[in-house]
This record gives C-alpha cells, sequence and structure tokens, in this order.
C-alpha cells in the first residue's frame, strides 16, 4: 500500500454524504487517504482542499455549481488551482496564509472571516514557519471541517479511538477545538465522523498526550515489518 498515490485517480470512493455535502477519496489504496469535500450552500458548492478525480465535473453538478475552491492547509494546495481555472472561480485562502498565493496558479481571494454568503466561519488553528492551518465551522449545521490536525487513517488512531490528533501535534493538541459540539467531523486524511461526533472529538483532544506513546511505538512497528 503506497502512503500517496500518483497519477490520474480514475478509482475514487464517495464518503461523507449528508443534506450539506458530500466527499471523496480519491486514491483509497492509499495509506494516506486524502479526502476531498464538497460543501453545498443552496445552488453553491464549495470545494475544500480537493483532489482532483475522473468524473468529479457530473458528481459536482448533481449539488450545483462550484463557487470556489478552499485550501485551508499550506500543504494541501493539491489540486486546488487546476480545479479552480476549469470552473472559473478563485481559490480561497485565509488571510494569514498568504505564502501560499505563488504556488497557486490560480486568481486566489483572501478569507478573513468565512466562506461568503455561508453558514461557514474561518478559524485559526496552527500558525508557525512550519505549519499553518484553518478550520471551518458551521454553527447552524454543527459541521465541523478540519484539514489536517484531525484524522481518521490507521496512522492517526491508537486501537481506542475512532478520530485522532495528527502525530506531530499529539504533544499539544488543538484544544480550541474542544469548544465546538459538532454533529459530523470531516477531516483532510480519512472518512468523516457521524456517530457521536462530539465524544469522538473530546476524547480525540483529552487523550491525545496519554496515548502518544502508543501510537508512536505502533508506527514504528508498521515501519518496522
Amino acid at each position: 500500500m503506497p502512503m500517496k498515490a500518483t497519477g490520474s485517480a480514475s478509482s475514487w470512493r464517495e464518503i461523507d454524504q449528508w443534506d450539506g455535502g458530500t466527499g471523496w477519496i480519491a486514491y483509497p489504496e492509499e495509506a494516506m487517504q486524502r479526502a476531498s469535500h464538497a460543501l453545498v450552500e443552496g445552488d453553491d458548492v464549495w470545494l475544500v482542499d480537493p483532489v482532483d478525480v475522473s468524473g468529479l465535473d457530473d458528481m459536482l453538478a448533481d449539488h450545483g455549481s462550484v463557487r470556489g475552491v478552499v485550501t485551508l492547509l499550506d500543504r494541501h494546495k493539491r489540486d486546488a488551482a487546476a480545479i479552480a481555472r476549469r470552473h472559473d472561480v478563485s481559490v480561497f485562502v485565509p488571510e494569514w496564509m498568504d505564502d501560499v498565493r505563488s504556488d497557486l496558479n490560480a486568481p486566489v481571494e483572501y478569507v478573513r472571516r468565512g466562506l461568503p454568503d455561508t453558514g461557514y466561519d474561518l478559524h485559526k488553528l496552527v500558525d508557525n514557519p512550519f505549519w499553518k492551518e484553518g478550520f471551518l465551522y458551521d454553527e447552524d449545521a454543527r459541521t465541523l471541517v478540519v484539514a489536517e490536525a484531525l484524522g481518521t487513517t490507521p496512522y492517526f488512531l491508537t486501537s481506542e479511538e475512532r478520530l485522532g490528533v495528527h502525530p506531530a501535534l499529539r504533544l499539544k493538541p488543538p484544544k480550541t477545538l474542544g469548544r465546538f459540539a459538532p454533529e459530523r467531523v470531516l477531516v483532510g486524511h480519512g472518512a468523516g465522523v457521524f456517530d457521536d461526533a462530539p465524544g469522538a472529538l473530546a476524547d480525540a483532544l483529552d487523550g491525545s498526550r496519554r496515548r502518544t506513546p502508543r501510537l508512536y511505538a505502533k508506527t514504528a512497528r508498521e515501519f518496522l515489518l
């Protein structure tokens, strides 16, 4: 199983379907399980950290017209620019991630407070020289979108977790997420959490540091096998 697949993604898996959107994993066989999402607001579709796949535009057309593409993590440029150009829209980037602009071959608009004409507010999560990440939360829909700090792929999780903090953030978990009680948590790696999402989120944050040795040991064993 490759960590990250390359080439054209013709075989992909739809995930995280709910009234407000859907998601997909472009390469189901890869260990990273890069997840992309389409947030639907009326007839507008907002794509978050998308990886392009064959037949994507047909799937999106069932939900509306693409209004914009969102990049929530400085390392998640993925196929944002190519998809934005194809749909003649901008890539929306958190204003504190201005250094990303030069890497995007598409029109860029900076987001300060939230996505225009939606219920999604933008919040700062990580901001340092090595990692810049924002997250989205819709208070009414209770939908939390986290690009990297949380995930559900095996390398994020111990055996007792359904949602885990990124291995690099385990010792200093993003506690600011604990003030939300989402109905669903959408992540950039793996399928989202829809079953008791508040409980899974609280458990991930509260147990992050305590379970770090177990996660690191598990990862080491897997790499040695």
